[in-house]
């Protein structure tokens, strides 16, 4: 996980003018380490302490994202905009959203919880998926729909693929911290059908037309 920084949130409060959340990094102290020029001085006084919370969001979110929006105890919303490179367990410190101290209010620190998808997983800033196709769209070609963290697109699976072929659809991943974006990895699978006299035949006539050893590279 990493703590983020730079980045803004803004705060919706119905009752006054909306003041503005500074998501910053975490600093020990200032860039003096809390000393002055002239030596010691008294320390300032204590802020509130900070509170933590967990935002759970969805995997597309996560990936394409998405502001969220969190309501904190005080009533106050936030909407939160994620930065790139989010992961699961990445802390977003909100700036004077904790609570009230002498020395003013403490912190608000988020933890991103990105919630599993039950198709998509990710590998690092890629996205990967594993697509059932079928006998005929494997082995003539098709153009079949598959879905992405994006929403549905329009995919050419090429003639002769076989189960474990994958296809790279750019750009359609996670944000990096760096720029740019992942990719989404689409793994095809042949989906045979379970019980088909047709299909038998047919295979049992392909079997009989010479030993093919899909194993041979294997030695066995």
């Amino acid at each position: 996980s990493f703590m983020t920084d730079d980045v803004t949130a803004a705060v919706r409060d119905k009752q006054e003018e909306p003041p503005v959340a500074t998501l910053k990094a975490e600093t020990p102290g200032g860039p003096f380490g809390g000393a002055g020029f002239g030596g010691a001085r008294s320390a300032p006084p204590r802020k509130g302490a900070d509170v933590s919370y967990r935002l759970p969001v969805p995997f597309e979110e996560a990936a394409a994202l998405k502001e969220q929006r969190v309501t904190l105890p005080n009533g106050r919303s936030l909407d939160i905009r994620l930065p790139a490179g989010v992961e699961d367990g990445t802390k977003i410190r909100l700036a004077g959203q904790g609570e009230e101290g002498p020395g003013g209010r403490g912190d608000a620190i988020v933890s991103v919880v990105i919630q599993p998808h039950r198709f998509f997983a990710r590998d690092g800033d890629d996205v990967r998926l594993d697509l059932p196709v079928a006998l005929d769209e494997a082995v003539l070609g098709a153009k079949v729909r598959v879905p992405t963290v994006d929403g549905t697109v329009m995919v050419t699976v090429p003639a002769g693929s076989t189960s474990g072929r994958t296809l790279r659809l750019k750009g359609k991943g996670f944000h990096g911290r760096g720029g740019g974006r992942g990719d989404q990895l689409v793994r095809l699978a042949v989906d045979l059908p379970a019980d088909d006299a047709e299909l038998r035949r047919f295979a049992e006539g392909w079997s009989a037309r010479g030993e093919l050893n899909p194993r041979a590279a294997l030695g066995v």
